[in-house]
């Protein structure tokens, strides 16, 4: 028996793609009026006292040891730690919602919902994992992809994950992604992650190919097929090459079709290189969802945040929304980015004048990494011998593909490293 509140929700979302693409668990979720809905109420209202949230508060705020304070002393208490709302500090989701259309234009004008904070991007992929796949549903993804894909999908959700082959002849595989999505299209809904720039691959399409990506998804949907879309930004526009599509896919497939939900999942921790804050958004977008059936959609999922972390950190999120009002942080990327820029094309120039009998980049012009495609030997005995006799760390991310993240390699380092790296390769064809 569904909870009347979860009835409620589906209710308002009856005759929706969102709807058709819920899992079981996405059907019974919802967001409780317990504590968190009447504390906020509370806090609203409450203007003698508040006595429904568990914190310690003298004279209106949350006390704070002062050994914990002078670690960030221009933080005050409130900002420090008092609990944060469930689906994030409102002024920080509307400013994350301004930044997402001064980085893609596209989305001016057009109706998409008010991201909601998640602890990280990885939980953001884990939520919705909760809420669109279970037992038998599919979610399609590159070939290679990151590993925590697999754990997530496959272990925790016990949903499939199938791949199709990221690359043919130097460029995105477009005919087999097609092919697969056709082939699940006939289950009557299709679930797929893009992920842009790619990890481990560090590529991102090119305008062309960003052009039928879109292409097939409307295809698919004007077929009847219900679609829905992960894109995965985690290291959006950390793009390197003149010729690769700037904006979010999720700005072209927000409004495409009314069988389509596109999903944004993004956030500060690569884009604004402060990846241990563990801060990511997720933010929903479909053509002819109205704010009603958006606020559903972020009451469910705030259903599962409440059941999992009850809230994202505190600390993470005012130092942030404090960053974003800098005058001076885009300068400040800028100068980061720059930096990225110079080791890719490092990087860039050592794979493509050279050579070796094992070793065959993947196409990259984008992210943190690139991959090397490993034949003839088990990618994780490079990965151990690098490590044991080189002292080089790379990532193994399976047999076949050996993962070197420039990002973390200092300019002056990359022609040795890269030298390294080809040398034990060769001594182990």
């Amino acid at each position: 028996m569904l909870n009347p509140l979860a009835q409620e929700l589906n209710s308002v979302l009856t005759n929706t793609t969102p709807a058709d693409l819920f899992s079981e668990m996405g059907k019974r979720m919802f967001f409780p009026r317990g504590i968190i809905s009447q504390g906020a109420e509370a806090k609203k209202l409450g203007k003698v006292a508040n006595a429904t949230i568990g914190m310690t508060i003298q004279e209106g705020k949350p006390v704070i040891l002062p050994s914990v304070h002078k670690a960030a002393p221009e933080l005050n208490s409130s900002e420090l730690v008092a609990y944060m709302p469930t689906a994030g500090n409102p002024e920080l989701r509307a400013l994350w919602k301004e930044k997402l259309i001064q980085k893609n234009p596209l989305l001016k004008n057009k109706n998409f919902s008010l991201p909601v904070v998640v602890p990280g991007l990885t939980a953001g992929i884990s939520y919705l994992s909760d809420l669109f796949l279970e037992e038998g549903k599919t979610l399609i993804a590159g070939n290679p992809s990151w590993d925590n894909y697999d754990l997530v999908v496959n272990t925790r959700t016990n949903a499939s994950l199938k791949k199709f082959k990221m690359f043919k002849d130097g460029k995105f595989n477009i005919p087999e992604l097609e092919a697969l999505v056709k082939e699940e299209a006939k289950t009557g809904s299709v679930r797929l992650i893009l992920n842009i720039p790619q990890n481990p691959s560090g590529y991102s399409p090119t305008k062309e190919e960003a052009k039928e990506l879109i292409r097939i998804v409307k295809e698919t949907a004007e077929s009847g097929a219900k679609v829905l879309v992960w894109c995965d930004d985690a290291y959006f526009g950390l793009n390197y090459e003149d010729d690769i599509e700037e904006q979010s896919l999720f700005a072209y497939l927000c409004d495409i079709h009314e069988n389509v939900l596109a999903v944004k999942i993004d956030g500060p921790t690569k884009e604004d290189f402060v990846w241990g804050f563990r801060c990511g958004f997720l933010t929903f977008g479909g053509k002819n969802l109205s704010d009603a059936h958006y606020e559903a959609l972020v009451k469910k999922l705030m259903g599962i945040i409440r059941s999992s972390v009850s809230c994202s950190s505190t600390p993470s999120q005012m130092i942030l929304l404090r960053a974003f009002k800098d005058t001076n942080i885009e300068n400040e990327k800028k100068a980061f980015r720059e930096m990225l820029a110079k080791r890719y094309a490092l990087a860039k120039k050592f794979v493509s004048t050279h050579t070796n009998k094992i070793l065959t980049p993947l196409p990259f012009n984008s992210g943190y990494f690139m991959s090397f495609d490993v034949q003839k030997v088990d990618a994780e005995i490079l990965r151990q011998k690098l490590l044991a006799e080189e002292g080089i760390g790379t990532i193994a991310i399976d047999s076949n593909t050996l993962r070197v993240a420039f990002s973390s390699i200092d300019e002056e380092k990359i022609e040795s490293v890269y030298t390294a790296i080809y040398k034990k390769a060769d001594e182990l064809a």
